[in-house]
């Protein structure tokens, strides 16, 4: 029997920037093998997609609530998403917001 695949966007915010999030992030995303991205925002905080089965992303998701071992993480927003079919996971540009 396979897991339900799931698809979720994740909002990381306090000190995320500049302490190895997003590579860490990334690292675990390919060992649980699971599809999406992870990029800076420009307000400070860090956003997340992950898809896969249910369960990997549910330990992805558990991670980021505490992040890497410089991070200090305030809070960490899940959004429920409709998968879309991805399987590998990357880094993606900053987004910086609209001035």
């Amino acid at each position: 029997m396979t897991d339900v695949r799931t698809r979720v966007r994740v909002v990381v915010s306090g000190r995320v920037q500049g302490v190895g999030f997003r590579d860490s992030t990334r690292q675990l995303a390919e060992q649980l093998h699971l599809g999406g991205w992870v990029r800076n925002l420009g307000d400070g905080r860090v956003e997340v997609t992950l898809e896969g089965p249910a369960a990997e992303v549910g330990r992805a998701v558990a991670w980021c609530k505490a992040g890497p071992p410089w991070a200090t993480v305030e809070a960490c927003e899940t959004h429920a998403e409709v998968p879309v079919g991805e399987t590998s996971f990357r880094v993606r540009s900053t987004e910086y917001a609209a001035r």
